[in-house]
């Protein structure tokens, strides 16, 4: 009976400390307001500085509750050989990434908004994402 007992305060003692420690199933809400498809500097702020920062440097509000730190989108270019990488960022933006800090591949905030906006309109889908890259593309370090 006592064997009975302690196993089973192990085995809860256990399935708490991995529950506890496992925090990537929660989800976090973010306020995002309707934002100008002709202006990437106003989606950035709405849609990834959250994670991202303002400045884009991955040090946002939202970024501690993710596995990995976001990445540093300032650098990006310096990353490509001082050429900005802009059929690759089209491309995350559109489809998304394979990358832990996500869990999925759409970006946390991006992407379920990108995927249920302009469901029936590609070209404001596509102003969205031209505009959200050039924006990236101005904020480079050089």
């Amino acid at each position: 009976m006592l064997k009975r007992l302690l196993l089973t305060a192990l085995a809860f003692t256990f399935a708490f400390g991995v529950s506890y420690a496992d925090q990537s199933g929660k989800k976090i809400i973010i306020p995002v307001n309707a934002t100008s498809p002709t202006s990437g500097k106003q989606m950035f702020t709405s849609y990834c500085a959250p994670c991202h920062g303002v400045d884009g440097r991955g040090h946002g509000p939202a970024a501690v509750a993710l596995k990995v730190q976001p990445a540093d989108l300032t650098g990006l270019n310096q990353k490509n050989h001082g050429k900005f990488p802009d059929t690759h960022i089209v491309a995350v933006l559109q489809f998304g990434a394979e990358v832990p800090a996500h869990g999925t591949a759409e970006m946390p905030v991006w992407g379920p908004i990108l995927g249920h906006m302009n469901t029936n309109n590609l070209q404001a889908k596509q102003l969205r994402i031209s505009n959200l890259s050039r924006y990236l593309e101005s904020i480079q370090t050089k």
